[in-house]
């Protein structure tokens, strides 16, 4: 009972049962299906849509084109409502578009009585287009004359470009540039690091209806920040914030790819012409890939200068990052990821940034697990192993001589690092890896061996909790205290898969002393009665919304006290809980217990004022802190056809206080299961002359399989974050950061040679083989 303790997930029976009720599970059997027809160019104008023919089809109540719905531009990214100017979100998407952006943008939608009457109508619809060149990479798209949104001629979202001297930030404007001096200095010359859009793949398809009851505006959505959706909802239909209303149900896995705004404009806008009736917008797996969000493709330019002592003198980077057809989340994931360059680790001189998001005729990227530092990892982590090797050090003496350390100031958001078990994570790494041992023998049998290769790796990583100062960081929480003792909790915080309501009771029960059995957590989200949260992203939720629930609990507690010591007519001031009663804590005398004065102050007909106990308070964050790990991989690669065999994966990780240490293993075992695909096999294709989606699916996209997945382990070093309500910090983004660079450089260690961009797949691993000459007599 209460935090530290493996409680069993609250959900786990529905779930396991398959009773838990997902959007799809709640649809109207009387529902109309909205299907959206997507453009066959990837770049260009709708000039014409002839639906002549699709209204003639069989069970179609209506078709809406790009014609059709309101010229309001309205912002996608799940942020919550930024005051600051310069820090608010880009408004460039409508409804539907006229100005194609990419293959698949949504540009018409058919509503009939099934599915297939739907898809059979968008096959009978007719659109000429005026067709302009793809422009797939943000080189090409910023030197182009072609402006894919007419409010950013350049194509370039946004710039972050910076120098810091003596621990201040310096900005200035740079410009896209593949120059490999950073800053144009010669001692800073780089090397290019590459990696993929990727997609979050989770179970669940991205699904949302709209109906009307009155004049409220109802939409059911699997979305992560219901709150900011409800918003962006509103705008896009020019409907009253008060008049939308938002539910959450169970979700499917979100991964970030829920956090934005998708269709449920557009079936609140159909709904709405259909008079209120119920529009469900129902994509296949197919649009999931393409028509929802991606994780951004980046090009790193990383640049290391060194003292002869393994202290770094200089260090530069350069992210062109490639951001899609929407804003999105503008340039939030490549500023966050490099200014987290200079977190990790820093220099003792020169220290340069320079970051460009540029927009491109791809599907727009978003947040995905980690935002962006994933990808950094991947440069800074490639790059510390190939200095140690040119320098003939040891990868861990190396980065623990420049690591971030205790009372490290952050450069940017200015806080200090207050907990931080980062080196001690290196070290029990070492020890159970036998990093020392297995270096020397693998390194002994490579020597012998042509075809197998054996080699060790390692990577660190540090992540922020919460987004606090760039935006607000607040959340609510309802308890409502029944006569039987038990309770509800309300909160906006929105479950993903995660555990997070599991860890809100634990939270609850810690303050109440009620065991979690008899507290029950809303897992449905309601914008017209659950308390306001911010939503699900940025591993945010035990840190920010637990002191919501923290600080609830203990208004709780405090009435329930008053209450008992009014009852029984004496001082509260030395009163507490304990298993339920209400005692004296000097005497240990019980006074009552929660369900005894619940049950009086409801239904006692004598006394001056009766009470259905609750609390609710808001509760609003204003620190940071940094969550820290390590991983190390130990591989054997088969060279002749480019086949990394991960034996083993040993995650570590200081996320503070562990408040569930079950559910916290099995965040590590996604987290590595998902950094797994990134590293070996995971990579949205697209034709390089038509911008054509080639493989979105699950034949042909390859995430990794039971065959794929290594024996792993996951070891907390547990610190005490003082600013996290119960000293926790970041547990759910973290584990996928450091896998791939980790794998990658046990790769180095097992071959000698680097590899640059992901996914290490065969084909690439055997293109980089026959290069180094590792592969004889092969083509390149």
């Amino acid at each position: 009972m209460g935090v530290g303790k493996s409680v069993s997930r609250l959900d786990a029976i529905e779930k396991a049962t398959g009773t838990a009720k997902y959007v799809e599970d709640l649809l109207p059997c009387n529902a109309l299906i909205a299907k959206v027809l997507h453009s066959t160019i990837a770049n260009g104008v709708v000039k014409s849509i002839n639906i002549d023919e699709a209204l003639k089809m069989p069970g179609v109540e209506t078709i809406v084109t790009c014609f059709d719905v309101p010229n309001v531009l309205y912002a996608t990214a799940g942020h919550p409502l930024s005051l600051d100017p310069n820090h608010t979100d880009i408004k460039d998407k409508l409804i539907l578009e006229k100005r194609i952006r990419y293959y698949g943008d949504d540009i018409a939608a058919v509503v009939a009585d099934n599915t297939l009457n739907a898809q059979k109508a968008l096959e009978k619809i007719l659109v000429e287009y005026e067709e302009y060149e793809p422009l797939l990479t943000p080189q090409t798209s910023i030197n182009s004359d072609i402006a894919i949104h007419e409010t950013c001629p350049s194509n370039e979202k946004a710039r972050m470009d910076f120098d810091i001297k003596k621990g201040e930030v310096n900005s200035y404007r740079g410009k896209l540039s593949t120059d490999m001096c950073i800053g144009g200095r010669e001692d800073l010359k780089s090397t290019h690091y590459s990696v993929p859009p990727v997609h979050a793949c989770h179970i669940e398809n991205n699904f949302c209806f709209a109906y009307m009851e009155g004049r409220k505006m109802i939409v059911v959505s699997c979305n992560q920040v219901p709150n900011t959706l409800r918003r962006n909802i509103s705008e896009a239909t020019q409907m009253p914030l008060g008049d939308v209303k938002v539910i959450k149900p169970f979700l499917g896995g979100g991964f970030g790819n829920k956090q934005d705004t998708l269709y449920e404009p557009l079936a609140a806008f159909l709904s709405k012409r259909l008079g209120g009736r119920c529009v469900a917008v129902v994509l296949s797996r197919e649009e999931t890939f393409v028509n929802t969000r991606t994780r951004h493709g980046m090009d790193l330019y990383s640049a290391l200068d060194v003292y002869d002592d393994g202290k770094i003198k200089n260090k530069g980077i350069r992210i062109n990052s490639n951001g899609g057809a929407y804003g999105a989340h503008g340039h939030a994931v490549a500023a966050y990821a490099v200014t987290n360059y200079f977190q990790v680790y820093t220099a003792e001189e020169t220290q340069i940034g320079e970051s460009s998001t540029a927009y491109t005729t791809l599907p727009s990227a978003g947040a995905l697990r980690g935002y962006g530092i994933p990808q950094l990892a991947f440069a800074l982590e490639s790059q510390m192993d190939d200095m140690a090797k040119e320098k003939g050090w040891d990868p861990i003496d190396f980065r623990k001589k420049n690591m971030m350390k205790l009372r490290f100031l952050d450069p940017f958001d200015k806080f200090y690092v207050e907990s931080n078990g980062l080196e001690e994570c290196v070290d029990k790494g070492r020890k159970l890896i036998e990093w020392d041992k297995k270096r020397r023998d693998y390194e002994e049998f490579n020597k012998t061996s042509s075809d197998i290769k054996k080699g060790v790796g390692m990577a660190i990583f540090a992540y922020k909790t919460g987004v606090y100062p760039i935006q607000v960081e607040n959340a609510a929480c309802r308890i409502v205290l029944n006569e039987d003792g038990s309770i509800q909790i309300q909160i906006g915080a929105t479950e993903l898969g995660q555990g997070s309501d599991t860890v809100f009771a634990q939270m609850a029960s810690e303050i109440l002393t009620i065991p979690e059995s008899k507290i029950h957590v809303i897992s449905t989200q309601d914008t017209d009665i659950t308390p306001y949260d911010s939503g699900a992203y940025a591993s945010r939720q035990s840190y920010v919304s637990g002191g919501a629930v923290k600080k609830t609990a203990q208004v709780m507690k405090d009435k329930i006290i008053d209450r008992a010591a009014g009852i029984a007519k004496i001082s509260k001031d030395n009163l507490t809980i304990e298993n339920e009663n209400i005692i004296n804590e000097s005497t240990k005398e019980i006074i009552n217990n929660i369900s005894g004065v619940a049950k009086f102050m409801n239904y006692t007909n004598d006394h001056s004022q009766t009470e259905h106990i609750t609390a609710e308070a808001t509760y609003t964050c204003l620190n940071n802190c940094f969550a820290f790990g390590v991983s190390y991989a130990d591989v054997e690669v088969d060279v002749p056809i480019g086949k990394i065999n991960i034996k083993n994966i040993i995650a570590l990780h200081d996320s503070g206080k562990i408040l569930n240490p079950q559910l916290a293993e099995g965040q590590i075992h996604g987290g590595v299961a998902m950094g797994v695909g990134y590293a070996i096999g995971e990579q949205l294709l697209f034709d390089p002359k038509t911008g054509k989606p080639l493989n979105n699916n699950f034949l042909d996209y390859k995430i990794p399989t039971a065959m794929d997945i290594p024996e792993m382990e996951s070891h907390f070093i547990e610190t005490y974050e003082p600013s996290g309500p119960y000293g926790n910090k970041a547990i759910g983004e973290p584990p996928l950061i450091s896998q791939a660079p980790a794998i990658r450089n046990a790769v180095l260690h097992a071959t000698g040679v680097q590899i640059n961009k992901l996914p290490m797949s065969p084909q690439n691993l055997v293109h980089e083989f026959i290069k180094s000459g590792l592969i004889e007599g092969g083509r390149e």
